[in-house]
């Protein structure tokens, strides 16, 4: 089961927001031990808000489900002797810090690998570990704009769109957990660890492949289209009387059912829609044609017709109706974490064994250095050691931590 697939593994997370945090999460999804490292003050996916559940982010709690948090200042010596002897006894280490920053800590992959060979570090960046960008930040709109994939949303004529999900943010969470699964997998034969470079740029080109493969094709720039597929016609939403119904029927064989079903038998034998690249020609007279029929009934009406005729199609939902979707109630997509003061939170679960990932019990986001005196003690320091390093604030315990004794109690090193 994938849910354990992991286990006894230990990541030592030092990212934020959404891509980073996003490949952690899946491997504490499956069962890799993932300790959060934070600043004292938190991350700052904490505050990037609304929504809000309890005093963070939605967002926040989305993307750090199944982990431990501990809080450490590495503007401190002590924090990063701290995070020296984490990283220790992990088998990986993510990092989303500008290019160079963990070096100038002393926690770059080359000031670690020859003491730690085996230890697989992933960083995440906005534009990569070398070129000309590479001291550059970015988050996810700043790379939808830069990488091209702005330009293909939206409408001719109409302003810049961006999708507003952070996909590049989350594609780049899973591109990087894929490297370090195939990472651990090279390492299971050689015992040897490695760096991998993760960024959002080649994510975003790699979320374009059709798109990219086109221009190089033909060097014709792609058009905003809207919902419309620019390869595939019919391949869009129509406006019904009451909504929008998202239908695909560009092979002959639908693109005739779907005439036949609509009234419109005059449309198969005209020349101007022959074939789906005519049609995508000449998309502007076949919408026109195909909408006068959509627009006479309501979406609810089409959904049945169109399905029994063997036709792709789909309502345009909201959240609303993914809600009551009966198919993501089977798939158990929608989990839910219980939280000792907040109840129950929801979000999306594992994708992948969804029944049977998202049927087990989680674990919510952490606080803000929730775990850190309990991930300190299996680490070897005592609780007068914890205290000392609390007091000396190269650590923070939560707000719950004792209160700490005086500085001239040593800590263990």
């Amino acid at each position: 089961m994938l849910r354990n697939a992991l286990d006894g593994l230990t990541v030592l997370d030092f990212t934020q927001i959404g891509a980073g945090p996003t490949c952690t999460m899946l491997m504490a999804d499956m069962g890799a031990r993932v300790i959060k490292v934070e600043a004292p003050a938190g991350e700052l996916g904490r505050g990037l808000g609304p929504a809000w559940i309890g005093k963070d982010s939605a967002l926040f709690h989305a993307f750090n489900r199944n982990k431990l948090g501990v809080a450490l200042n590495l503007k401190s010596p002590d924090g990063i002797a701290v995070a020296k002897r984490l990283i220790a006894d992990a088998d990986i280490v993510v990092e989303s810090m500008r290019p160079g920053v963990m070096a100038r800590l002393g926690l770059g992959h080359e000031q670690l690998a020859d003491e730690h060979p085996a230890l697989i570090y992933c960083s995440i960046s906005a534009y990569g570990q070398r070129g000309p960008y590479a001291d550059r930040a970015g988050v996810d709109g700043i790379i939808q704009a830069d990488s091209g994939l702005m330009s293909l949303i939206g409408i001719a004529g109409s302003e810049p769109c961006k999708v507003q999900a952070p996909v590049v943010d989350v594609m780049t969470g899973y591109v990087a957990c894929m490297g370090i699964l195939a990472k651990l997998a090279q390492r299971d034969r050689d015992g040897q660890g490695g760096h991998l470079d993760v960024n959002l740029l080649n994510s975003a080109l790699a979320l374009q492949q059709s798109s990219i493969a086109s221009y190089f094709a033909d060097g014709e720039l792609p058009v905003r289209s809207g919902s419309a597929a620019p390869y595939s016609a019919p391949n869009q939403a129509f406006a019904t009387a009451d909504g929008w119904i998202m239908v695909a029927a560009y092979t002959p064989a639908r693109w005739e059912r779907l005439c036949q079903l609509l009234g419109l038998s005059e449309l198969i034998a005209d020349a101007r829609f022959a074939t789906s690249p005519l049609r995508v020609a000449h998309r502007t007279e076949m919408v026109e044609a195909l909408t006068k029929v959509f627009r006479t009934r309501p979406t609810e009406d089409w959904l049945p017709l169109l399905t029994d005729a063997d036709i792709l199609c789909a309502r345009v939902a909201t959240y609303e109706d993914v809600m009551a979707h009966p198919q993501v109630a089977a798939n158990l997509m929608m989990s839910a974490v219980q939280h000792p003061e907040l109840g129950e939170i929801r979000m999306p679960g594992f994708p992948i064994n969804s029944t049977q990932a998202n049927s087990l019990a989680s674990t919510p986001a952490p606080a803000c250095g929730q775990h850190t005196r309990d991930v300190l003690r299996l680490a070897g320091y005592s609780d007068v050691d914890v205290d000392v390093l609390r007091e000396w604030g190269a650590i923070h315990c939560g707000e719950k931590c004792a209160q700490a004794p005086a500085r001239e109690q040593a800590v263990t090193q």
